[in-house]
């Protein structure tokens, strides 16, 4: 059953311009096929169209479908992104099908890309929950200064995965399941030794991803699978 992103379904019985568009023009829908919604925040909802005209598809909800939690805790990734912004919309694809809740782009000191389009990546996610039949859609924030982002407040485990020879545990011992998580990694010349050292002064744990030498985006997409498998 296809299913469509509709966030204001709760207050607007139908589909928004882009998703309508889908709908009707590319799947050739009609009134009285059955389609699957999901609002992002939780929810499926089982409709049916009852309207499918021009721009427009409206929808009657029959039944609400809440979707449990699949993992436990706030599973927060934030990223220096990669210069080939195709690897990094890449891993916010994969992350989403694996299951996270939050993703920050960080600006330090050693990025390759200082500026961000989000709008993009939004799409991205979007995709990515309804291909993965997921209800929740992960939170997307804007670039942001690594020496900002380190000292704001997170209630949970904090911790920074780096490549420089310091005695490090693998991310997947320190993990305390049900406890909400961030992990810090790096561009692809690694953080500096004075951003470790800032982000080991605000709390962070020193983590290592495994043996293996990772590619940004690489090292990402583990750190989001180990905080995942570790919180089911």
């Amino acid at each position: 059953m296809h299913v469509f992103y509709t966030p204001d379904i709760e207050i607007r019985s139908e589909l928004p311009e882009e998703e309508a568009a889908h709908a009707i023009r590319v799947l050739r829908l009609q009134t009285g096929d059955e389609v699957m919604l999901t609002d992002g925040n939780g929810n499926f909802y089982r409709a049916e169209i009852s309207t499918a005209t021009g721009k427009r598809c409206s929808v009657k909800i029959i039944e609400t479908l809440p979707q449990e939690p699949l993992w436990n805790g706030h599973l927060h990734i934030a990223m220096a992104p990669t210069k080939n912004m195709d690897r990094t919309e890449w891993f916010a694809e994969k992350a989403t099908e694996i299951g996270f809740d939050e993703l920050t782009f960080l600006n330090c000191r050693f990025s390759e890309r200082k500026v961000i389009k989000t709008e993009r990546i939004s799409k991205i996610l979007i995709s990515a929950i309804k291909q993965s039949l997921k209800a929740r859609l992960p939170k997307l924030n804007e670039m942001t200064d690594f020496n900002n982002f380190i000292t704001r407040p997170f209630e949970g485990q904090k911790f920074i995965a780096h490549c420089h020879e310091d005695e490090k545990l693998l991310l997947k011992e320190q993990i305390r399941k049900g406890e909400d998580a961030l992990v810090l990694i790096g561009p692809e010349g690694d953080f500096s030794e004075e951003e470790v050292k800032k982000a080991l002064k605000n709390g962070f744990i020193p983590i290592s991803l495994g043996k293996s030498r990772l590619r940004t985006e690489t090292a990402a997409l583990v750190a989001c699978h180990i905080l995942n498998l570790q919180n089911q």
